[in-house]
């Protein structure tokens, strides 16, 4: 039931108010792994608790509001069983959003997010008013959710990845450079659609000791590469900035273009994947992610216009916009 449509306005207010709760319970069923202990098939609320170590009666109720959204399904018995979309919480199932929902539902966008008020009246995050630190800063130096977050965003984009890929012409390329690129996992998809294409893998040591390369059996074709890309990123004819420029303000992802654009070969081509904000009131994942990115980070989502106005102070040239059928774009751009 869409709640805009089938509800009265007031209803519909009070139903937004209170969608936050939706992402408490996923949290905390995603955090002790009850989708995995569902997969031989229906239990009851108890028989999860007992094996859990929890209390019944909270877990039963977190599920059973779970289950008016289609995430688990309770029976006449009032055993759960897993939807499929409870099925993408399992750890090991294809596509397993668990880690996404961890990072995202973490209170380190909870926190910032309760405070969205103050964000707008300031125009600041209040990220480090709470946590003492800005955002990649505290997960840098606070090992217990470091992890959390570079697991999360693999996680979110696994299911995003070999669509990607697939929806631009990466094999005219000789050496992919994919900037800030994690574990991996879009480089991995890029290199399997372009076979003639050598690729490096650029982002920070310790994010790079769970790079999946050599996993993917790409260890020839692929070289890891350590450093700060506000500095200096390896050369390529085509340079990937995927779910990179979003997480910082206009000015700082303009320094990261430019040290792209020095970068680059002679006619190669920057392509930053992101979220294209478009116009009008249609509902669009990327202007949910907006408000993360501000309530947690300096970053924004940003328009074609926007992209457009950023290529050009770093001396590039914004070539085309390629629609995906993920939330993402690929935005390319040429040498000015």
């Amino acid at each position: 039931m869409d709640p805009a449509s089938a509800a009265s306005p007031h209803e519909h207010i009070i139903h937004l108010s209170w969608a936050y709760l939706y992402s408490a319970a996923l949290n905390a069923v995603a955090e002790l792994g009850v989708a995995d202990r569902l997969e031989a098939g229906p239990r009851s609320a108890a028989s999860l608790a007992d094996e859990l170590g929890v209390q019944a009666q909270p877990l039963y109720r977190a599920l059973r509001l779970l289950a008016t959204v289609g995430v688990f399904i309770e029976d006449e018995s009032g055993r759960f069983a897993l939807t499929p979309a409870a099925d993408v919480l399992r750890t090991n199932a294809p596509g397993s959003m668990r880690d996404a929902v961890l990072m995202v539902s973490h209170e380190t966008f909870w926190m910032p997010a309760g405070k969205l008020g103050s964000t707008v009246r300031t125009g600041e995050t209040q990220f480090t008013r709470i946590f003492g630190a800005p955002f990649f800063e505290h997960f840098a130096r606070d090992p217990s959710v470091g992890p959390i977050f570079h697991r999360g965003m693999a996680s979110f984009s696994d299911s995003e990845n070999a669509t990607i890929a697939g929806s631009y012409d990466f094999s005219r390329f000789q050496r992919v450079v994919d900037v800030g690129g994690g574990h991996g996992g879009f480089l991995i998809e890029v290199l399997r659609a372009a076979p003639s294409a050598r690729g490096v893998l650029f982002d920070a040591a310790h994010v790079l000791r769970d790079a999946r390369i050599a996993a993917a059996g790409l260890s020839e074709r692929c070289e890891l590469a350590t450093g700060d890309f506000f500095k200096e990123v390896p050369g390529g004819d085509c340079i990937i900035l995927k779910r990179i420029l979003h997480d910082w303000s206009d000015q700082t992802a303009i320094e990261i273009l430019r040290v792209c654009r020095r970068a680059l070969a002679e006619g190669g081509r920057v392509v930053v994947v992101d979220t294209v904000i478009p116009p009008g009131n249609e509902p669009h994942p990327g202007k949910l992610l907006d408000v993360l990115m501000m309530v947690s980070m300096p970053g924004r989502e940003r328009t074609e216009e926007e992209f457009r106005s950023m290529f050009a102070a770093a001396d590039l040239r914004l070539e085309r916009v390629v629609k995906t059928p993920a939330m993402l774009s690929v935005i390319e751009a040429s040498a000015a």
